[in-house]
C-alpha cells in the first residue's frame, strides 16, 4: 500500500486527497490522468467507523472535479462500490474478477520458452522491446501509460516477459511485489494461448522472496475458458469488480486484447 501511494504521489501530486477529521486521515482519493484522454480514480478508502455518512461521495465529487478536464472518467468498482458510482453517473464497461493462487501450479511449465501452438517464442522482456511495446500497449489500453509500465519493469523485472513470433510481439506480461502476495498483470496478447503461455512463465519465477507468497490476476470475464485455465493453474475466484465510466468513453482501447489489468488502483 504505501508503495502504491508514493506512486501516486510522485506522478499526480495535485491530484490526491485525503478527508481528515481531528487530524485523523478518515479518508482518501487518487487520480491519475492519462494523456487527458481519459481520468482514473483509485484508493477511494474511507474509515470503517465513518462509512454511510456520504464521506465517499464526497470524496468521489472531489475527483471527478480534479479530472473534469478530461472526456472520460473511468475505475473499477467493488460491488459495495458500484452503488455510489451509479448514482454519480457512471456505467458498466466490463467485468472483471480477481483471482488469487496460494498455491500456484507451475508444473507442466518446463522453462523452454519455445511454445509450439502457436509457434512463439517467450523470453524476458528487455530495454530495447520498449520501442514496439508501448506503442501496442497505448493501442490496447487507450492511453500512454508508458511510465506505469517502466516502473512495474524497474521494480518486478522477473515478472516482465514479452511473446513473439516471426519478429512479431504477440504479448506482453508484467508483474509487481505487493505487501502480502505477488500480483501478475498488466497483460496483453493477441490471443488466448499467447496469454496463457506468459502466465506460465510469470508463474515459474515465484523463487526467492516470491516463494510460498499468494499470486494474484484480476482477469476480465471475455470468456469462460481463460477463467477455467486460470482455475487449473490454481487460481480461485477472490472477488468480482466491475470497469466503470462516466462520460463518452471514446478511448476505450482494445480491451478484448487484456488478459490481465494492472490492478484496479492503475486501470
Amino acid at each position: 500500500m504505501e508503495a502504491d501511494w508514493r506512486g501516486f504521489l510522485e506522478s499526480s501530486p495535485l491530484g490526491c486527497r485525503a478527508a481528515v477529521c481531528e487530524d485523523r486521515v478518515i479518508g482518501t482519493v487518487a487520480t491519475l490522468n492519462y494523456q487527458e484522454r481519459f481520468g482514473w480514480i483509485s484508493m477511494l478508502l474511507v474509515d470503517p467507523q465513518w462509512r454511510g455518512q456520504g464521506i465517499g461521495t464526497r470524496l468521489l465529487e472531489e475527483a471527478c472535479q480534479i479530472l473534469s478536464g478530461v472526456e472520460t472518467v473511468r475505475l473499477d468498482a467493488t460491488p459495495a462500490g458500484k452503488l455510489v458510482y451509479d448514482r454519480s453517473g457512471f456505467e458498466d464497461e466490463y467485468p472483471l474478477v480477481r483471482m488469487k493462487a496460494a498455491s500456484p501450479v507451475v508444473e507442466g511449465y518446463s522453462g523452454v520458452r519455445n511454445i509450439p501452438v502457436p509457434p512463439i517464442l517467450v523470453r524476458n522482456i528487455v530495454d530495447s522491446d520498449f520501442a514496439r511495446l508501448l506503442p501496442w500497449d497505448q493501442l490496447v489500453f487507450g492511453a500512454d501509460r508508458g511510465a506505469l509500465l517502466r516502473r512495474l519493469f524497474g521494480g518486478a523485472p522477473e515478472y516482465a516477459w514479452v511473446a513473439e513470433s516471426a519478429g512479431e510481439m504477440r504479448g506482453f506480461l508484467m508483474g509487481r511485489h505487493g505487501f502480502l502476495a505477488e500480483h501478475l498483470g498488466p497483460l496483453v496478447a493477441l490471443e488466448e494461448l499467447t496469454a496463457r503461455a506468459l502466465v506460465s512463465a510469470g508463474m515459474g519465477q515465484l523463487q526467492g522472496r516470491a516463494r510460498g507468497r499468494p499470486l494474484l490476476i484480476d482477469a476480465p470475464r471475455h470468456t469462460l475458458e481463460w477463467n477455467r485455465w486460470l482455475e487449473s493453474r490454481g487460481f480461485r475466484e477472490e472477488r468480482p469488480f466491475i470497469r466503470m465510466f462516466r462520460g463518452a468513453n471514446s478511448r476505450a482501447g482494445l480491451p478484448g486484447m487484456v488478459f490481465a489489468i494492472a490492478g484496479p488502483e492503475l486501470g
